[in-house]
């Protein structure tokens, strides 16, 4: 049914499909057309598409993106799946992987034994492209935002979140958080045009003065307001 309005009506929006399925007698209550729109998404039927009023509408995939290839060979996709993550991800493990793709482990070290001409050696056994640049040390101090991709697409988290998991991600929520060293070290939230950050410890004078920084930098973007050139900060 999507499929058949997104092909003949071009983009709709969410509003516009609900009611094209309530009239096929689908229930509009109990978010059916939500569930029916994200089942299109994951089938690759239906992506979103351009604006329409203040809203984002949902085209057909083949409308908006045009004539997609032939479905490549399973062993070049996982090559090409396993390339494309370590270069985001990297180093990571085998389970890392299967766990950011949704995979069995087994199709996930296909992928990474496709590419093993391309990793480096490390001792510690994860994959990595050798052409990844060397790290350059710790991150400085950040203000991360929920759902931060530093989270994401890992088998455990407890490198970054080192025994503070239930507060950052409790419930299957992720929260605002403090990046110090690589590790949390506190969560935020912006509330009454200001940022309040909730430590878990007590930190260095100049960890503070980069977080003041970013803070800075969250209101000023929040607010709306122009970015500040390098000779005006």
């Amino acid at each position: 049914m999507v499929e058949r309005a997104l092909a003949a009506d071009g983009p709709l929006t969410r509003a516009s499909l609900a009611s094209l399925l309530s009239a096929a007698g689908l229930p509009a209550d109990g978010g059916v057309a939500l569930h029916v729109l994200m089942l299109a998404s994951l089938r690759g039927i239906a992506v979103r598409g351009p604006m329409i009023g203040g809203e984002h509408a949902y085209a057909h995939v083949r409308e908006w993106l045009g004539q997609q290839p032939p479905d490549p060979d399973p062993d070049q996709a996982l090559a090409w799946l396993a390339r494309r993550y370590l270069a985001g991800h990297g180093p990571a493990t085998d389970r890392d992987l299967a766990k950011w793709a949704g995979l069995p482990v087994t199709w996930a070290r296909r992928g990474l034994a496709a590419i093993a001409a391309d990793l480096r050696d490390r001792p510690d056994g994860r994959a990595e492209l050798a052409s990844a640049a060397r790290s350059a040390g710790q991150p400085p101090p950040r203000l991360l935002g929920a759902y931060d991709p530093v989270l994401l697409g890992w088998a455990s988290r407890s490198h970054v979140l080192a025994g503070h998991e239930e507060i950052v991600t409790a419930n299957g929520r992720f929260r605002p958080f403090v990046l110090v060293a690589g590790q949390a070290a506190g969560t935020w939230a912006y509330q009454g045009g200001d940022v309040l950050v909730d430590r878990f410890a007590r930190m260095p004078r100049e960890v503070e003065a980069a977080l003041a920084a970013e803070a800075a930098d969250v209101r000023r973007f929040l607010a709306g307001e122009p970015e500040l050139a390098p000779d005006d900060a």
